[in-house]
């Protein structure tokens, strides 16, 4: 496997909690999914989780090298948990799938990292080397 693209994005904390405290359900329907926003929910402190699970998205969307915006939105990336673990994911949209299949990315890998102040994201796409 080879790396096709990489990213990584950190995000405030507090200033993150300070949006969702000012546009509540509207801005969290428009970045989240169902299953994200359950999880977040379910938390004692949601806007951390809110938060890292924003720096995955941007890291995602950065490693394509698209930015967010027609190719890849907020929606067609859903960060997802192992059942098994708790360790993270992703699971992309139809077009997310797309555009990952053009590229010739097999996998995104994302790590997720937390403190009171700042939430972090990584994000690696492999692919085929070559030939295969």
């Amino acid at each position: 496997m080879c790396v096709i693209g990489i990213g990584i994005d950190l995000v405030d904390t507090a200033r993150f909690k300070a949006t969702l405290a000012r546009w509540d359900r509207r801005f969290i329907k428009r970045m989240f999914l169902e299953g994200e926003q359950a999880y977040c929910d379910a938390t004692s402190q949601p806007w951390m989780h809110y938060a890292a699970r924003f720096a995955v998205k941007e890291a995602v969307a950065k490693a394509f090298a698209t930015g967010i915006g027609s190719r890849l939105s907020w929606l067609d990336i859903e960060v997802i948990r192992d059942a098994a673990t708790g360790a993270p994911s992703i699971a992309l949209s139809a077009q997310g799938r797309a555009l990952a299949d053009s590229l010739g990315v097999r996998n995104v890998l994302i790590s997720i990292s937390h403190t009171g102040s700042q939430a972090i994201a990584q994000a690696v796409l492999a692919g085929a080397c070559g030939k295969e």
